[in-house]
Order: structure tokens, then sequence, then C-alpha cells
């Protein structure tokens, strides 16, 4: 064995140098290699065939059908059960008041879900006792109903099957259909919370009926002692909750000033 140290193969500055500049060049290298392996190295030029407006269509008409299957009247996305029933329906069924078939509540329901899916949502679109035709919500269609009767019934135990969203043009009709027959809500000038609208699909299934000691709408001796304690304190029984009533009337998607705005509607109704 020879007793000589080892000896670098680096001897020279500019030998150092270019083995730096080497391992921080190579792996860039590897790297770009490697991804353009994984893309297949394809790199589309605008003008090709396959980047044409016929050919692009192709590729994402699948994504495109898939976006309008759940698209309504207009182009209108329908709403889901759940998102009906916390918007419309948990005012009265998610504490059961006025008789409602409390939400869950296996008991509640069991009689009703033995008439069926389509004998409930007759009920529903036509309103029965103190629920008014769709909760009080016109704006709604037949399949949105319908979606928030499934969700309530497969919530207590029920098998109905979920409603698929009509063709656009059957839609289209429908919603004219239904305009025209329940008349569309009012609309409120720009940036103003229109408080007819939230009154209607909202608080009317309690107020239009004055059901669970809820002031009825228009009834001057019922609101009477509501109105001596102010409007802020009205303000706040609404915001909040009170008694029987959930806090927003058990729609918590509302701002605090449409709640007000339903509030002022109601308030001046008596006025």
């Amino acid at each position: 064995m020879s007793g000589k140290p080892h000896e670098s193969l680096i001897k020279t500055p500019k030998q150092l140098v270019i083995v730096l500049v080497l391992a921080l060049i190579v792996p860039i290298i590897v790297i770009v290699l490697l991804a353009n392996l994984a893309t297949s190295g394809r790199i589309y030029d605008k003008d090709s065939p396959a980047m044409s407006p016929q050919e692009v269509a192709k590729r994402i008409r699948p994504v495109a059908e898939v976006g309008m299957s759940a698209a309504g009247p207009g182009g209108k996305i329908l709403k889901t059960g759940e998102e009906v029933y916390r918007s419309v329906c948990v005012a009265c069924h998610a504490t059961g008041i006025s008789k409602a078939p409390k939400f869950g509540d296996r008991r509640d329901w069991a009689r009703r879900l033995r008439e069926g899916q389509k004998a409930l949502l007759r009920v529903a679109l036509k309103g029965q006792g103190p629920m008014p035709p769709r909760g009080g919500a016109s704006d709604l269609t037949d399949t949105e109903v319908e979606r928030a009767v499934v969700y309530m019934a497969n919530a207590a135990g029920g098998k109905f099957k979920e409603p698929a969203a009509p063709a656009p043009a059957k839609t289209a009709a429908a919603q004219h259909a239904a305009h025209m027959s329940t008349g569309a809500p009012a609309t409120a000038a720009e940036g103003k919370p229109d408080g007819k609208k939230i009154y209607e699909s909202t608080c009317m299934a309690c107020h239009g009926a004055g059901v669970a000691n809820a002031p009825k709408f228009g009834d001057k001796k019922a609101w009477a002692t509501h109105l001596m304690h102010g409007t802020g304190h009205l303000y706040e029984n609404a915001l909040k909750g009170t008694g029987a009533m959930p806090p927003k009337g058990g729609n918590l998607t509302l701002s605090e000033a449409e709640v007000k705005a339903a509030v002022d509607y109601m308030v001046n109704a008596v006025k």
C-alpha cells in the first residue's frame, strides 16, 4: 500500500468554480427533462387544430353539461333540500310549533310518511292549516319544494326519491306559469333590502296566521304591546330570537339589514 495521502481531484480555483457551476446547472436540467417527460413533451401551438374552438368545446362539454344540470329556470341554480329547509322551513319544523312535524322526529313524521311523497308535496305546494303555500316562499320552484320535502322526510326515516332538475325549457315555462299565478315578489330599490319579500319568504309562515303567539300581520291589537317597547326592541328579538321564534326567524342567511327591513314592513302594516 502506498503511504501517500489521498489527493483531491480539484487542484485549482478554476476547477472548483467549474464544479460548483455544474452542481447548480445539472439538477435544473434534470428537473426540466423530467417535467417534459411527465407532460409527454406536448406544447400546443395556439394555431394548432387541437386548439380550435370546436375541439376545445368538445373537451369541456362534459364539464359544462354537469354544471348546467343543476340550473333551473333562466339559468337559476336550484337550491338543495337542505338549503330550502334552512332558509324557509326551519322556523316551524325545527321546533314543531303549530303542529308542524318536527325535523328528525320519526314519531311526528310516521303518519305523513305513510301518505307518500306525492301527497306531502301537494300539501307543501298548496299549503295546509297555518302553513302557507310553499312555506310562504312563493319564489321557490316545484322542484325546490319537493327537495325540501324529501330532505325532511328522509331525515325522519323516509326513503323518498330526490327529484331531478327538470329540462331547462320545461322549467322556464313552469316558472313563467308560477309567476303569473302567484305574482313575483316585490323588487326593492337597488341596495335596499326588500322587507315585503323577506316577510313572505321567512316570516309569513308564523306571522301570517299568528301561530305560536306570533303577532299576526296587520293586526293592530296583536302588535300593540310589542310596539310599546319600541322598534329597537323588536329588532333585537328578531335578530336573537324570542320564545318559539328562532334567531332571524330561522333564516340565518339573512343580514341584519334584511331582518330589520322585514320588521319595518310588519310594523308599517299596523301603523
